[in-house]
């Protein structure tokens, strides 16, 4: 498998057409991991419509997979891309059994906001986490983003408005070391 980047126990690539299948099996086998905190695609047609949406100019997404197996163990999305003087955009994350807690998910993001600083050019990356969402919480301060802020009735999700924490994470100034990664990538 050619994966965009690889640390410790995961790879991230760009999701295919062909993954469907496992990937809509990973989704159902998850829901209650997920639920309320998201909704991930778990039938054709959803798939199909996360797959046209992150090929527009706004979004990007990628699935992270265990690099010994190849099989999907997340997906992280940016959604909401602006260029210009923002350089920024939205972070979305989940971890699929029966790969939560075994670090592919921090591993995975961390690639993810690596590429998005450095091959995207991004500055910045928010990620906006309901705060009973703790093991979301963990991973954003694992890999160095800060908490900025809380909106009340910030998204619709599960049938009902949620509260969320802001989180963001910026890229280095040019110049230090490191410059164009973040802080912290992690690795498992």
């Amino acid at each position: 498998m050619r994966y965009l980047r690889t640390a410790g126990p995961a790879g991230i690539r760009r999701p295919r057409p062909a993954d469907e299948a496992e990937f809509i099996a990973a989704a159902r086998r998850s829901r209650e991991l997920h639920h309320p905190w998201l909704v991930a695609p778990a039938d054709p047609a959803a798939y199909a419509a996360y797959l046209a949406k992150i090929r527009r100019r706004d979004h990007s997404g990628y699935l992270i997979c265990d690099r010994a197996s190849g099989e999907i163990a997340g997906y992280v999305n940016i959604s909401g891309i602006l260029l210009g003087a923002l350089r920024g955009g939205y972070l979305g994350y989940a971890a699929f059994l029966p790969y939560s807690g075994t670090g592919h998910a921090s591993t995975g993001i961390g690639l993810v906001i690596e590429h998005a600083f450095t091959v995207l050019g991004l500055h910045r990356l928010e990620a906006n986490i309901q705060p009973g969402n703790e093991p979301s919480r963990r991973v954003a301060r694992k890999l160095g983003f800060r908490l900025e802020g809380y909106s009340p009735e910030y998204l619709f999700i599960d049938g009902a408005w949620r509260d969320h924490e802001r989180w963001a994470i910026t890229a280095p100034a040019a110049g230090q070391a490191g410059a164009g990664r973040p802080r912290a990538t992690g690795t498992g």
